[in-house]
């Protein structure tokens, strides 16, 4: 599933919503009245460090405009789609008003008939058009919209500033370029490690397979089949795990690592460049205030140009059907746009939903936000909108395909062969 200059903008958003004003005729009764009424709201925990303060102003906003009382509850990420099962398996009493949901859950919510499709209602709000595609698209189920998406990250090229001018280099936007950069650092460089090939990362290596133009998984017909060993992503896979098995460019022990170790190895001035999110570099300044300056971001590059796809994931603020669904949709939309939107990308250094925010970071040209910022709006992706790959990604199918090839269990057309048959058995089941 943003930045941290984006504090710094004064953004307007002329949307014409009645949720993002300042009057208080709802709690007098007015039209989305919610006098007497407590709208229960659930969020994950660990995106905003200390979220009660903003969740604090939100409820007093909402009820001065709907008379309405705001029930926070906090989750946590690794139980929660078990928690959102079991509540929408018990019936309307007992799942929330509204609540945060990771984009790769919405079809699962979706089809499992507990979300509220809100198609119409984000078209009358004249809200449609501001969104960013490819975010939009992730909470879109057969044309239906389910819930407005409210922040979102995505993966750059984070490097070492200093290190790429003590050497002359600068951003690839190719991938000879990328591999003829990383083989100068690791000649240059040799106690850095001058790109990370982490098998424990799933969304590092998915951008090579959509750069050379695969997929993970194509819908034929309404039935989902496996792209995963189509020759164009046999050769995206095939580059990016050659940068570690030939070229020696990323050591064995990275083989297992998840995103968290390469940040590790980040912040502590052990990793050149790398894939990474645009959460990401004030995160390691604020860890490592020495990398205060050495840091610099850019696309990733496509095979011969242009950029890479990325994977574009974040959350959209859903509505449960509840008793008060037209409440929690005056909820969402206080939050996930306007003022609110803003504050929380600030806080918390992720992205907002809206084109517009994202044309306001891009235009500032901050060299830490505005590639990510292009990337998001250009070249995000998502993968397949359907159920069945949640549980091809909890089952580590492509992290399990790429750690075989990079131990020399498997060529990349074998690994490859035999990911697309465990895919294709769980889009089957």
């Amino acid at each position: 599933m943003r930045k941290h200059v984006i504090g710094a903008f004064v953004v307007t958003m002329a949307l014409g919503l009645s949720a993002c004003g300042s009057g208080d005729s709802g709690g007098d009764g007015g039209e989305t009245s919610g006098k007497g009424k407590t709208l229960t709201v659930w969020i994950m925990e660990g995106t905003n460090p200390d979220p009660k303060p903003f969740f604090n102003e939100v409820a007093a906003a909402f009820k001065k405009k709907t008379g309405a009382t705001v029930k926070v509850e906090y989750q946590q990420w690794a139980t929660a789609q078990r928690k959102f099962t079991t509540a929408i398996e018990g019936g309307p009493s007992q799942v929330p008003d509204v609540a945060e949901v990771g984009t790769t859950w919405i079809p699962q919510f979706a089809e499992t008939g507990g979300l509220v499709d809100v198609t119409d209602k984000v078209k009358d709000s004249g809200l449609g058009d501001d969104l960013v595609e490819g975010l939009a698209d992730a909470g879109t189920l057969d044309g239906k919209q389910y819930g407005m998406p409210w922040y979102a990250g995505v993966r750059g090229l984070l490097y070492r500033k200093d290190i790429f001018e003590k050497h002359n280099l600068k951003a690839p936007t190719t991938w000879k370029e990328l591999r003829d950069t990383a083989l100068v650092l690791k000649e240059k460089e040799p106690g850095m490690i001058s790109f990370p090939v982490a098998g424990g990362a799933e969304m590092f290596a998915t951008p090579f397979v959509w750069g050379a133009g695969g997929e993970l998984a194509v819908d034929e017909g309404g039935k989902w089949k496996s792209g995963i060993n189509s020759p164009e992503s046999v050769k995206g896979i095939t580059y990016y795990t050659d940068l570690a098995k030939k070229d020696k460019l990323s050591p064995a022990k990275v083989t297992t690592w998840t995103e968290k170790e390469v940040a590790t190895d980040f912040q502590k001035g052990k990793i050149a460049m790398s894939l990474s999110g645009n959460w990401t570099p004030k995160a390691f300044v604020q860890a490592a205030p020495d990398l205060e300056g050495k840091l610099a971001a850019a696309p990733i590059p496509g095979e011969t140009g242009g950029m890479s796809k990325s994977f574009l994931g974040g959350s959209y603020l859903s509505t449960f059907k509840g008793e008060n669904q037209d409440l929690a949709w005056e909820y969402v939309k206080l939050v996930t746009t306007g003022e609110f939107a803003t504050k929380w990308a600030e806080q918390t250094n992720y992205f907002p939903g809206q084109n517009s925010l994202l044309k306001e970071v891009q235009a500032k040209n901050d060299p830490l936000v505005a590639p990510f910022a292009k990337q998001m709006t250009e070249a995000g992706a998502t993968v397949p909108k359907t159920p069945a790959y949640g549980q091809i990604q909890a089952t580590q199918v492509v992290t399990k395909m790429i750690q075989s090839i990079l131990t020399d269990k498997q060529t990349v057309q074998e690994a490859a062969d035999q990911a697309a048959e465990e895919m294709d058995k769980i889009f089957a089941s």
